[in-house]
């Protein structure tokens, strides 16, 4: 049984590997055509020309953005938001949190509402380059 065990773990680790390698030779490609698209897009006269009328006019809209952000009732709300989107963050950590003691305490992953509905209890893992110190 054990080394039935070692040799799906084997196999799965090869699969992370094969995956991941996949994953970083796609992105590099990608960035490379994302390059040579740009240059494409940089040598097109009407697209420059375009392109920097777009620019002024992202740059106008960004400053009356910031003239109507010194407002009160503008600053009011904007820090309404910020405390907000701070909550939700600390929420949804706690929650994650929550959900992983219910799943190792009950085994099941899934919870039911108080409302009836039955909710999944969901993982996304992904691999993250560990810091070297």
């Amino acid at each position: 049984m054990a080394n039935s065990n070692t040799s799906t773990l084997n196999s799965i680790k090869s699969l992370i590997h094969s995956h991941q390698t996949r994953l970083e030779s796609l992105s590099k490609e990608l960035k490379t055509h994302k390059l040579m698209l740009d240059s494409i897009m940089e040598a097109d006269k009407e697209y420059q020309e375009i392109a920097d009328t777009a620019a002024k006019a992202i740059k106008l809209k960004s400053q009356a953005k910031q003239k109507v952000l010194t407002n009160p009732e503008a600053k009011s709300q904007m820090e309404k938001i910020k405390d907000q989107q701070i909550e939700i963050k600390e929420l949804k950590i706690a929650l994650s949190d929550y959900l992983s003691q219910y799943v190792t305490l009950s085994g099941s992953n899934q919870i039911e509402s108080p409302d009836g509905f039955v909710y999944d209890i969901v993982y996304n893992a992904h691999l993250a380059k560990k810091k070297q110190d």
